[in-house]
């Protein structure tokens, strides 16, 4: 196979590409660093399609592999034809490249082999040729043998047919017709085990449903029912349609003596050995779909709550709400350091509210608080209420938003966070981060397994290790979108920098400890481990501020510096002029682009991201995205009436709509078929993201059950 031929197709995009990029990535360079700097080579991929491009080509390697293991398996019995070899040179999947390999591939005893082994193949074979002139039990009789545990006819047939059955199962043809009848026409069938259950699955108890339409959430979930024991589920296949198929393919004369049994022998090849095998072949494979679309859904939501606007300059309080071990509240000053923290009790059973009033009021006072952000667990709503009514009694313009701290409470028993801080205890932690997640959301998230982030769906579900390292993948983009401080970033977030390993970032660090703040990018290699490899991937997302060198405050790479000055010089200016905020009018000084380009030895590409970071320089990608709503006001569920209009905020998508915020402390759903009536949306995310700021009006609200249903058509 070609594989660059086949991805090209595949992804539409050029041959070249997919040759420069193939290159790229096996020269050991990073997803990221190709995406942002071999622009010029790849023609602008971005690194959605050269994350794809990498899992492709990784596939069709291994397919290549397992190819060429099966081409020598097959030779060495003595049983590799022409056409055969063809076959296998030209699969284009693992499950096709499987069945051609089945009647080759060493097999456990089966009925069929241990009737072979009762020498009963001839007798087989015979049948199959459908061309005997009288009943097969005369030709039985010949291979009758005790010693064999063949006593009679009727033994020596059913062993024959034993043959038959598994070589009709064994035959590509007859699996790709049935594998393919059965995923389009047959359905997936699911059912209560235990009558009276009570469970979240009931929609399912008598459920059908066409194999081809499922969507995956609807996949995941029968899944999960059927793990959990309370559903049955099976798929029910077209099987006369089937049976007659392989009659008509199989049964090539009328002949009295064979026929039946050659049906006999269909019927139990698919009973017995093809329906079970296809249909764990198509529940694994709809379930594999489904799981790419859940960890893509997921992928895409925790891109976008990475990529949420940090809120800057402002002293936060972290409130983590609880009940009887009292809310823990933390101080963190405008760039994330703990000024103070405590422990108040408003809850019950202490219900201590006037004393709590008074302690945040004087916290207000004494650290000019300008913010509170409340994280979303136990006791989430009755702090949001004390809070609501603390900030009428103050004069201050203060305001408050309800932090998601998904996995807030797993970084503050980390490691991590032990060695981030060890005076404090767990609960302090914990309201240090839910602040500081506010303050700059993709230094505190990246702290914190990204599965525990809670933005996705059936995540428990799936397979385990895909799921991480698609997450990882997706933080890893984020965090080298934006670029991060090197005199400042954790080694949590340094870890997550192109061409930095653990071992790196901590060096990293250590070395920052130990000689103080980097005064330039080329320092990096004096840090142990770093060598010119790992400096060329790392060294342009590494930002430095007010250091020797202003173009290390930039994302333009130290490959480009002498380009970079070269232009400078060409329009009398120098890189001390973008200190100052950038050069705003760079672009109008040049008259061809393709010309200046060409002289200081740069693609017009690399000129123009240059000159991006030449105007913006160190410019936040997240500052394009919308900003989270802050409240001074609390609403209550029962406050909803339908028709109300309310402005949210989407916190997760899912594939069946959104959920959003609108300050009840329980999500809205917006289903799918309720966001827009101007066009056909295929997806959620094809309209919604996590993060966005959306009108909705109030459909329904369910206050026993704690459900709001609304809509975006307003």
């Amino acid at each position: 196979m070609d594989i660059i031929k086949q991805i090209s197709s595949e992804l539409g995009i050029r041959r070249e590409q997919v040759e420069a990029t193939v290159k790229l990535i096996d020269e050991g360079n990073t997803i990221p660093f190709i995406a942002r700097y071999r622009k010029e080579v790849t023609g602008s991929l971005d690194d959605e399609v050269l994350r794809s491009l990498s899992e492709r080509l990784d596939y069709l390697r291994s397919l290549e592999d397992r190819k060429k293991t099966i081409l020598s398996s097959i030779e060495e019995q003595g049983k590799l034809t022409k056409d055969l070899k063809k076959d296998i040179e030209e699969a284009l999947t693992m499950v096709v490249l499987e069945d051609l390999y089945r009647p080759y591939k060493p097999k456990r005893r089966t009925r069929a082999t241990i009737a072979k082994e009762k020498g009963l193949e001839p007798l087989a074979n015979l049948i199959m040729l459908q061309m005997i002139e009288e009943p097969i039990e005369v030709e039985a009789r010949k291979y009758i043998n005790e010693e064999k545990d063949v006593l009679n006819e009727e033994d020596a047939i059913k062993g024959a047919l034993d043959i038959i059955a598994e070589n009709i199962s064994d035959g590509a043809d007859y699996r790709k017709y049935i594998r393919n009848i059965t995923f389009n026409e047959g359905l997936i069938v699911s059912s209560v085990k235990e009558e009276g259950t009570e469970s979240v699955y009931e929609m399912y108890y008598d459920y059908a449903e066409k194999i081809k339409n499922i969507p995956g959430h609807r996949v995941l979930a029968i899944n999960r029912g059927e793990k959990e024991k309370v559903l049955s589920v099976k798929v029910e296949a077209p099987v006369e349609k089937i049976i007659l198929y392989l009659e008509k393919s199989i049964i090539s004369r009328d002949n009295p003596y064979t026929k039946d049994l050659i049906i006999s022998a269909i019927s139990d090849s698919y009973k017995r050995l093809i329906a079970p095998s296809i249909e764990r072949e198509i529940r694994n494979e709809i379930t594999e779909a489904a799981e790419d679309s859940a960890i893509s859904v997921f992928g895409k939501n925790l891109e976008q709550l990475l990529m949420q606007p940090p809120i800057a300059g402002q002293v936060v309080l972290g409130w983590d709400p609880a009940y009887r071990t009292g809310c823990k509240l933390a101080v963190v000053d405008p760039i994330g350091k703990c000024l103070y923290t405590t422990v108040v009790f408003p809850t019950a059973p202490q219900n201590k509210v006037d004393e709590t009033k008074l302690i945040v009021k004087k916290l207000i006072d004494k650290f000019n608080i300008t913010l509170i952000a409340i994280g979303n667990g136990t006791a989430s709503r009755e702090s949001e209420l004390i809070v609501a009514d603390i900030l009428k009694e103050v004069s201050k313009d203060v305001r408050y938003i309800i932090v998601n701290e998904a996995g807030a409470s797993v970084y503050s028993a980390s490691k991590l966070a032990t060695e981030e801080f060890p005076e404090f205890d767990v609960g302090q932690r914990s309201a240090i981060s839910i602040a500081r997640r506010l303050q700059d959301p993709l230094a505190e998230l990246v702290k914190i397994d990204p599965k525990s982030i809670g933005v996705g769906q059936y995540q428990h579900d799936m397979n385990q290790k895909k799921l991480g390292d698609a997450l990882s993948a997706v933080v890893e983009d984020c965090v080298n979108r934006v670029g991060v401080d090197l005199n400042t970033a954790s080694a949590a977030l340094l870890e997550y920098i192109s061409g930095v390993t653990k071992t790196i970032a901590k060096n990293i660090v250590s070395y920052r400890e130990e000689n103080g703040r980097f005064k330039s990018r080329k320092e990096l290699l004096k840090v142990p481990k770093i060598g010119p490899k790992a400096f060329e991937q790392c060294a342009g997302f590494l930002r430095i501020y007010q250091g020797d060198e202003p173009l290390d405050a930039t994302g333009v790479h130290p490959e480009s510096y002498e380009a970079t000055k070269n232009l400078l010089s060409s329009l009398y200016l120098s890189s001390k002029d973008i200190e100052q905020g950038g050069i705003r009018d760079i672009r109008k000084m040049i008259k061809d682009k393709e010309k200046i380009a060409k002289e200081i030895g740069i693609g017009k590409i690399t000129l123009n991201d240059i000159l991006n970071e030449l105007e913006k320089p160190g410019r936040d990608p997240r500052e394009e995205m919308p900003k989270p709503i802050l409240r001074t006001d609390v609403l209550d569920i029962e406050d909803l009436k339908e028709g109300m209009v309310l402005k949210g905020t989407v916190r997760n998508v899912v594939d069946f709509g959104a959920f959003v915020d609108i300050g009840v402390h329980q999500d809205g759903l917006v289903h799918v078929s309720k966001m827009t009536n101007q066009r056909y949306i295929k997806h959620p995310l094809d309209f919604v993201s996590v993060g966005d700021i959306v009108d909705v009006k109030v459909i329904n609200v369910d206050v026993k059950r704690n459900r709001i249903q609304l809509t975006m058509i307003i």
